[in-house]
């Protein structure tokens, strides 16, 4: 059950403890072919103003028109964090002039947002998901245009304008001022990213900029009415989210304690330097003179509209952890690992239906050998490789193979790492390389029997200590013997084996 309880995490001060306040304000590049009120282009890296309309650019005489995918995807993202879905709402202009901006203004959502209040639940215990939950208020996501882009690099004396950007549809998603500590904050935006990876509605590549957040911040002494905050700008990384958090709480106690006074102001964060540093004072609604669009009509969403969205939702990260722990039988971190993005959980289920395909048993049956072998062996090549699970040159179908090999007695486990190694390297399949390569484990007893006695013959000394008493050495033997076959063979079979002998 989610907990409201408040952080353990504090800013030591000279004057004592301090409590940091967060709210985060997320905006999430909606993913659409066209922007949210042209035909233009949204693909990432085109030519500069190369994806530009007469609509994007403002020229006179344009009207926009609402691109019904875009209002679709925000209302499944709403739809997916339990908020409530507005049927009537409103664009509004958000009047503000900067270069990159065509219009002068902004279209948006002031008052009538499209999406209402709704919730995220986050964890911090990797170990066990839900151990240390904590729910996040939403308080409404509202769709808007993205403004261009100011290069600054281009020319030794000038800036230049790139206006793909304009017009591509924005969330702008708004929580509460509910999180207290940077972890807190990394959680939610994991798990806000995570949310939109599975809906569809974002593809969360912060790198590129599809999904950023303004950090707001504040500080009181615990107990005490709400802070003035800042905001941090288009913050693009969970570690960049948490440092912003603790840099600008630092320096806000700093302050504080010095006899200052925290001015309401937008700041910047630099990463190089690990700092915030002040850009502008921080404007209220009414400085923007916001008021309807008058080119656009209410958007009214009818019910045949909302059951298709609803519809149209996958299974989400916390449903599906839920289920690979009771159906499959994985251990919550397991389940938790592999349910974290869409992308890791696609290819365990496809791993999943082979596996148990290939060896004719049920997925529950050989979900747990799955498990484990994705997040140990083949996460840890593609780290080695730096990779990710969609670049995996191993499929689905080639892992289920080896898990196969490996079940049914075919590979020991020191030799499954073998044909992995070998498979990530030549691409071969494992029955491939078992057969071209002769690395069937045996379970030969004569064999087993004849290099158990040769080992025993080479090392007379540690036969007389493990009859003497130290049991120890048993292992030992295991392992010369594992090592005069190659790895080859049986381990139960060595371990039965050898008991016999050394009895």
């Amino acid at each position: 059950m989610a907990t409201t309880s408040s952080s353990s995490y504090r800013i030591q001060g000279d004057t004592g403890e301090w409590e940091v306040v967060i709210g985060l304000e997320v905006h999430a590049q909606v993913t659409s072919n066209a922007k949210l009120f042209s035909g233009a282009s949204t693909e990432f890296g085109a030519e500069p103003n190369s994806q530009v309309s007469l609509i994007d650019a403002a020229m006179p005489g344009m009207l926009p028109t609402p691109n019904r995918e875009c209002i679709r995807q925000a209302v499944r993202t709403g739809m997916a964090i339990g908020a409530v879905i507005n049927k009537w709402s409103r664009f509004d202009r958000k009047n503000y002039f900067y270069a990159d901006l065509p219009q002068g203004y902004q279209i948006s959502q002031l008052y009538h947002p499209l999406v209402g209040e709704g919730r995220i639940e986050i964890s911090l215990d990797e170990k066990d998901p839900d151990a240390d939950v904590k729910t996040i208020g939403i308080e409404r996501i509202h769709v808007e245009q993205d403004a261009g882009k100011l290069m600054h690099d281009q020319h030794p004396t000038r800036s230049y304008v790139d206006l793909n950007r304009a017009g591509v549809a924005l969330m702008e998603i708004v929580s509460r001022p509910d999180m207290r500590s940077p972890a807190e904050a990394g959680a939610y935006v994991k798990k806000l990213r995570s949310i939109l990876r599975y809906v569809g509605s974002c593809d969360g590549n912060m790198e590129e900029g599809s999904m950023r957040a303004d950090v707001n911040v504040s500080v009181r002494k615990p107990g005490d009415e709400f802070g003035t905050r800042t905001e941090t700008k288009n913050v693009n990384s969970v570690r960049f989210v948490m440092q912003t958090v603790e840099i600008e709480a630092r320096r806000q106690v700093e302050v504080l304690e010095s006899g200052g006074k925290i001015v309401q102001e937008t700041r910047l964060y630099d990463p190089d330097r690990n700092e915030t540093r002040s850009m502008r004072s921080k404007e209220d609604a009414h400085d923007y003179r916001y008021f309807p669009d008058p080119d656009l009509l209410p958007l009214e969403l009818d019910d045949a509209f909302l059951d298709a969205c609803e519809a149209s939702l996958p299974e989400l990260p916390d449903a599906k952890r839920r289920r690979y722990e009771t159906d499959l039988g994985l251990s919550a971190y397991n389940a938790a690992v592999l349910t974290a993005d869409v992308e890791t959980a696609r290819w365990f289920e496809a791993l999943l239906a082979e596996s148990a395909r290939v060896q004719a048993r049920g997925e529950n049956e050989v979900a747990r050998a799955a498990a484990n072998w994705l997040i140990s062996d083949l996460y840890g090549a593609l780290n080695r490789l730096g990779k990710d699970v969609n670049e995996s040159p191993v499929s689905p179908i080639q892992g289920a193979e080896l898990l196969a090999l490996a079940a049914d007695g075919t590979l020991s486990g020191p030799l499954a790492k073998q044909v992995f190694e070998i498979m990530l390297e030549t691409g071969d399949s494992a029955p491939k390389i078992v057969e071209d390569r002769g690395l069937k484990q045996t379970s030969d007893t004569g064999e087993i029997e004849a290099v158990i006695a040769e080992v025993l013959a080479k090392n007379p000394n540690q036969l007389e200590q493990y009859r003497g008493g130290k049991e120890a050495l048993f292992g030992f033997f295991v392992g010369q013997t594992m090592k005069a076959m190659a790895g080859k063979a049986n381990p139960a079979v060595v371990n039965e084996l050898l008991k016999k002998a050394l009895g």
